[in-house]
């Protein structure tokens, strides 16, 4: 990791002071260099380049475990921590999408007496007072459902 800083920065710095600052070797800086990709490396690449296709495909809703089973069929095999600090890598995160439940708030099948429809939705009045009409509002809190009539 260090290595690499210095070489996306070596425009920017000296690679000679950045080596002493991050208290590197140059000769190893060089040497790390010249050094062939590893093969576990390639296979990473290959890994990010199956990964990303199927975060996007699942509308950026998949995590590392719903990645690795979609890898799975496809026929490859690796672990979900594999895939986890890959898609961290690339920025991969997933959305979590809250599933929606239904909230009842009116129970309509009961056996109790149903006021008469007076206003048979004419909420025109001749004159003040002659129509008063109210309404119910639920708000959730951390002691419950309160009501509010206004």
């Amino acid at each position: 990791m260090k290595f690499q800083f210095i070489y996306e920065h070596k425009q920017e710095f000296a690679v000679r002071l950045m080596c002493k600052v991050q208290v590197v070797s140059e000769s190893g800086y060089y040497a790390w260099r010249k050094r062939p990709e590893s093969a576990r490396a390639k296979a990473d690449r290959a890994l990010e380049a199956e990964i990303e296709p199927i975060f996007e495909q699942s509308r950026q809703t998949y995590g590392s475990p719903r990645v690795k089973a979609a890898l799975r069929g496809k026929g490859i095999n690796c672990s979900r921590k594999r895939v986890a600090r890959l898609m961290r890598l690339l920025g991969l995160v997933s959305c979590h999408r809250r599933k929606k439940r239904k909230v009842i708030t009116t129970d309509s099948q009961h056996s109790n007496p149903v006021a008469p429809n007076r206003l048979k939705r004419d909420f025109t009045a001749t004159k003040p007072d002659e129509k008063w009409v109210g309404d119910i509002t639920g708000v959730w809190t951390n002691e419950g459902w309160l009501y509010l009539a206004k």
